[in-house]
């Protein structure tokens, strides 16, 4: 088989292949077993009919034909594979000469357009720098730690006296549009403040007291009327404070392992710290893609954007709200930019996802979407999606090694260890090791049974 490539963008080539006939045969002898099992001819046990039988019943042509549908995939996967190229969408295949039906040596010719991802000229890792806050853990901090973990173990207790912020409501509600009532629920409770309901609520329900009632207009947040004014009527039924426990060592005993209330503090300050060290490897992480960005140019192929725009548009039945696809067509654009980007920067760095960091990613979005992890695994795995998903935990991995490489300052310029989040290139070498070990060893096992 011979190809050959044309650039025709900076993210779209044309491949021109040429087949030759005995590339072919093995797709023409299949296409005569498969027309065999679908044709009875009188005299011939099915499956069983001879080539130049189907060739005078169905015709050389229709059996090229089936060949060729068959086989252009793989000729394809081929062409694609022998050029390094890296397609990113379908291509648009053009069939440009097929073998005469009656000559046995003729080749097939195709064309195959396709968008691919354009090489890019990433910059030395180790002339980059970033930079991060400080880590500074503030007895408010701590405090801040304290409260919650009080409000964990608080209690709500009915009070008579008009509602306040932070207090917990019993409410019914309606809503109407021009007199006619659209909606309507009953014993809901809400927390005065914490701003999950419907805008202007917090003012309509603050200073009621039980069984009496305000009324307020508010836009709609779901439901058929989303984004409409409504006249919203609320009634408050009870009105709760939530009383929390002293702040003492019996609370230390009772919310935690520690005997004082001085050693959950200081807990809670290496939980501070350790929660902002954690952001902070995520803010270089975002200013490494940030720098990576303006360092590169990246041709974004408008093909793969535009199908991404209607898969996108078409699942929320949206084809014709051009001013939403406009968003979508904006958030799409950096979308596959940055996974161009950083498809680029695995390869340049060889970074391999061992099976523990796809299956610590598989288990962490299953509990995401509230699905049993095997049956999360096996819905991927089957509709074909696992590569994918490599393809994502790749990615991430590719800017956490990255950032081993680049410089990372605090502030005041001060050298920033990463390494307990971003890991270390011995970690990842005895990862791969332990992988290979335990692929190996499920191979032996497998050789085993079998033998």
């Amino acid at each position: 088989m011979k190809s050959a490539v044309e650039n025709l963008e900076p993210t779209k080539v044309k491949l021109t292949v040429e087949v030759a006939y005995d590339e072919l045969k093995p797709s023409i002898d299949h296409a005569y077993e498969h027309i065999a099992q679908d044709i009875s001819i009188p005299g011939f046990r099915k499956g069983k009919v001879p080539a130049r039988i189907i060739d005078q019943r169905v015709g050389r042509g229709a059996v090229l034909e089936h060949a060729i549908n068959e086989g252009l995939p793989s000729f394809y996967t081929q062409a694609v594979r022998e050029n390094e190229l890296r397609p990113l969408g379908q291509p648009q295949v053009e069939v440009t000469k097929v073998p005469d039906p009656t000559d046995t040596a003729g080749e097939l010719h195709f064309t195959a357009e396709v968008e691919v991802r354009p090489e890019l000229d990433i910059p030395a890792l180790e002339s980059l720098s970033v930079t991060v806050d400080d880590v500074e853990v503030s007895d408010e901090d701590v405090e801040q730690r304290l409260e919650a973990l009080r409000e964990r173990f608080g209690s709500l207790v009915g009070v008579d006296r008009p509602a306040a912020d932070g207090d917990f409501v019993v409410i019914d509600m309606t809503a109407k549009i021009e007199d006619e009532e659209i909606d309507s629920v009953s014993g809901t409770s809400y927390q005065i403040g914490s701003g999950n309901m419907l805008e202007g609520i917090d003012e309509a329900l603050t200073g009621l007291s039980a069984g009496e009632s305000s009324t307020f207009t508010s836009a709609l947040a779901g439901g058929e009327h989303e984004g409409k004014d409504a006249t919203i009527s609320v009634t408050v039924t009870s009105v709760k404070q939530r009383d929390l426990p002293t702040a003492d060592d019996d609370f230390a005993q009772m919310a935690s392992e520690f005997d004082t209330l001085d050693e959950l503090k200081a807990d809670l300050r290496t939980q501070v710290e350790s929660a902002k060290g954690s952001n902070r490897a995520v803010q270089a992480r975002d200013a490494l893609l940030d720098a990576l960005k303006a360092a590169v140019d990246v041709p974004v192929p408008s093909g793969v954007v535009d199908a991404e725009v209607h898969r996108h548009l078409e699942s929320e039945n949206r084809l014709e709200d051009d001013e939403h696809r406009t968003e979508v067509t904006e958030e799409a654009t950096v979308a596959v930019k940055n996974q161009i980007l950083l498809d680029t920067l695995a390869e340049q760095l060889e970074v391999k996802v061992g099976q523990s960091e796809l299956l610590d990613y598989l288990l962490n979005a299953s509990r995401q979407y509230g699905m049993d992890p095997n049956e999360f695994i096996k819905t991927l795995d089957e509709s074909g999606q696992i590569p994918s998903v490599v393809a994502e935990v790749a990615r991430s991995k590719a800017l956490a090694v990255a950032l081993r490489r680049v410089e990372v300052k605090d502030a005041a310029g001060n050298a920033v260890d990463l390494s307990e989040f971003v890991g270390t290139d011995e970690e990842d070498a005895a990862a791969d090791a332990s992988d290979a070990a335990e692929v190996a060893a499920a191979e032996a096992a497998e050789n085993d049974e079998q033998a």
